[in-house]
């Protein structure tokens, strides 16, 4: 059992909000403000996705793409698409989605995919986003540094690339006179006091700042803390949208079968010269057709994404790029994996996944 907003919190501590594009609507698309028992994880909110989470009795379903886009207007049971919505509402289950900002972060989908197709020194494909890091220091009493110093690192301060806890420990003498109606941890009212401290200096990023202060204030034994709070020139990388990575000695052929073996699909669209060998794969999970010319300039052989038109592939082979169409939900329904190891963290919460079926079939003819 939890509240909402920690699950909330939990997901967008490594994929933050701010990461989604300006016409995203990730986060609450329905808030009930309750306790949540059990969690469905589903790709879109669907008639049959409801009718799961109503059998199931889940308090809250965690969906990849957004219930809303455009604004309703109207909302009856005369319409058939409202009814999921409305089902919705009369058993007060909540709803809250993340999108773009999973596609975006270090560490969500698209280098989920990148790994998933044994894809190495991967970088963004698009524009890649920093956020402010400011450098954190405190004077501790040498009796309390390591317990401020973990409380600190536990609440994500120190990340420096894949490194944790990251600080630098100054010993040194500390001093202070504790004046009248003040209750001091050391010495005595009316006394200069001289006190064995440590100087935890870390790196914390802007999103976390306020979240480490509190730890770190929340052990500390001082009753009047004394630290400082520097910004810094440096950036913290979040992500960017797609990566692109190098392939081995693949042909092409040999990449698709391994695109088709790793996402479970048994047609796959495509576009190129199979007997090429390529060095470089771009991908974007879902619908990212549009950045097949960045994959280009970027120097890329092959371009992985879904929904790709018929134009876009067409400008695809006039300009040499083989393509991979891998599919819409092939490529996104993987964002389960990256969720649910952060959501079993959160104890006394049950999980059910349910991804339904791909929307597009394959109608194989008796013509050989």
């Amino acid at each position: 059992m939890a509240h909402p907003q920690e699950i909330a919190a939990v997901i967008e501590e490594k994929f933050p909000r701010k990461l989604a594009m300006e016409w995203d609507n990730p986060g609450w698309q329905i808030y009930f403000e309750k306790e949540v028992h059990k969690v469905l994880l589903a790709l879109d909110i669907t008639a049959a996705t409801v009718d799961f989470a109503l059998n199931e009795k889940v308090d809250l379903i965690i969906t990849h793409h957004p219930l809303f886009f455009k604004p309703l207007k109207s909302l009856t049971f005369e319409r058939k698409e409202t009814l999921p919505l409305l089902k919705l509402l009369e058993k007060q289950i909540s709803v809250y989605a993340i999108h773009t900002n999973l596609d975006v972060a270090f560490g969500g989908i698209n280098d989920y995919l990148a790994e998933l197709l044994e894809l190495q020194e991967v970088k963004p494909l698009g524009e890649e986003i920093f956020e402010k890091l400011y450098k954190l220091s405190v004077f501790v009493p040498e009796s309390h540094w390591e317990t401020v110093r973990e409380a600190m690192g536990a609440a994500g301060a120190g990340f420096i690339g894949n490194y944790s806890h990251c600080t630098f420990n100054t010993r040194g003498i500390g001093t202070f006179l504790p004046l009248e109606g003040t209750n001091p941890y050391i010495g005595a009212v009316g006394k200069l006091e001289r006190v064995e401290e440590v100087k935890i200096e870390t790196i914390v990023p802007e999103r976390l700042l306020a979240k480490v202060v509190k730890a770190m204030l929340k052990v500390h034994p001082y009753e009047e803390v004394a630290y400082d709070i520097y910004p810094l020139e440096n950036k913290n990388y979040l992500g960017g949208m797609g990566r692109i990575g190098l392939t081995g000695k693949k042909s092409f052929k040999e990449f698709l079968a391994l695109v088709a073996e790793k996402l479970g699909i048994e047609n796959l669209r495509y576009g190129g010269d199979l007997n090429s060998v390529p060095k470089k794969v771009a991908v974007v999970t879902g619908a990212g057709g549009s950045y097949w010319p960045k994959a280009k300039f970027a120097g890329a052989d092959i371009f992985l994404s879904g929904d790709i038109k018929y134009h876009e592939a067409v400008s695809m082979i006039e300009a040499g790029l083989n393509f991979i169409d891998a599919g819409h939900w092939e490529t996104e329904r993987i964002f389960t994996e990256l969720l649910l190891p952060l959501l079993r963290k959160i104890e006394g919460l049950s999980i059910v996944v349910e991804m339904g079926e791909p929307v597009f079939k394959f109608f194989k003819s008796s013509r050989g």
